[in-house]
């Protein structure tokens, strides 16, 4: 790690390789925790290239606890780490996909830059995780959503954990997570922290067979704000768009922040589900499933996209979903 550690310092990157066998290494506890601590700092004040963010996915891709389902499923993922602290949108998003009839396999964890991630919320709500493969090929029959809680999928990380979560900052396994769904979803909603990563991402997703959307609010969010125009990179190119492309309102920052306790942000996400959302909120879920369901189907068009992801939410299908999750 030494060496590694003086490469990096003097701005040189990794090779593909390099970035693979290096966390292949870290995740064998081959490194004491200072020498991981300095290998995460350094990507905090430095950019992360193409060729080690590939390396770095595939090691985690080998090292996983693979899960295939015979149907395809999608994601619905933020990166987390833009430090907004907005309500829980990706996660109440994939309800929304779950419940316009598209089957998602969401990958989350515990929120480590925000005061409440996907397993934070569904944590709160009695949701048990698993990765008993049966169990979540039977929530996605009953629901047409299986969560899976990154910790169970990824063990070789546990290392890390400990570390993420002292620094309680980004790191770059924030800009892996998404990448990293150990079903490897065919069709991918992911936001991304900055446009640097959305161009990476979407540079490697070109790569892949995956249907995919890349999203990047332009005032540093990594999912649709509403607060102000959005960049996305998808199959067939890229584009900048405004609220008012979506058809729904621009809102202000206060309108979509989450609260500063796990009960808090569970309570807006519970209102949200039940109807009782506001205007604002509803806008933002609205927005990202949209670009959800876009992804699913290109070319309908985002409007039919959005006319979908409304339909679910006001209706109450993704609540129903959120239920039937639950419900085992």
């Amino acid at each position: 790690m030494k060496h590694v550690l003086n490469e990096l310092i003097e701005h040189q990157s990794l090779t593909k390789q390099e970035a693979r066998q290096v966390l292949v290494d870290l995740a064998s506890g081959k490194y004491n925790p200072s020498q991981v601590s300095s290998f995460m700092t350094v990507y905090m004040m430095r950019n992360i290239t193409v060729e080690e963010l590939e390396g770095f996915r595939d090691a985690m891709l080998e090292l996983c606890v693979p899960v295939n389902f015979d149907k395809p499923v999608m994601d619905v993922c933020g990166t987390g780490g833009d430090g907004k602290n907005t309500f829980n949108i990706s996660t109440l998003s994939a309800f929304v996909v779950a419940g316009a009839g598209q089957l998602v396999a969401k990958h989350g964890n515990y929120g480590v830059s925000s005061a409440c991630g996907s397993s934070n919320v569904l944590e709160y709500f009695g949701y048990k995780f698993t990765n008993n493969v049966d169990e979540l090929k039977r929530s996605l029959d009953r629901a047409n959503i299986c969560f899976m809680h990154a910790p169970l999928f990824h063990p070789a990380m546990k290392n890390v954990a400990p570390i993420r979560k002292e620094l309680g900052v980004k790191t770059f396994f924030n800009m892996l997570g998404p990448m990293v769904n150990p079903a490897r979803p065919e069709r991918q909603l992911v936001g991304v922290f900055n446009l640097e990563l959305a161009r990476q991402y979407g540079y490697l997703y070109q790569e892949t067979d995956k249907s995919f959307v890349i999203l990047h609010g332009l005032e540093g969010y990594d999912e649709i704000s509403l607060t102000g125009p959005f960049k996305y990179y998808f199959n067939k190119g890229e584009r900048i768009a405004t609220p008012a492309d979506l058809g729904l309102p621009r809102v202000q920052y206060a309108d979509i922040s989450g609260g500063d306790s796990v009960q808090e942000s569970a309570e807006i996400f519970l209102n949200v589900l039940e109807g009782k959302g506001t205007r604002q909120q509803n806008a933002a879920v609205i927005a990202n499933s949209a670009m959800a369901l876009f992804c699913t189907d290109q070319d309908a068009g985002i409007e039919a996209a959005v006319v979908k992801a409304t339909e679910s939410l006001i209706s109450g299908k993704a609540n129903e979903v959120f239920k039937r999750m639950l419900d085992k």
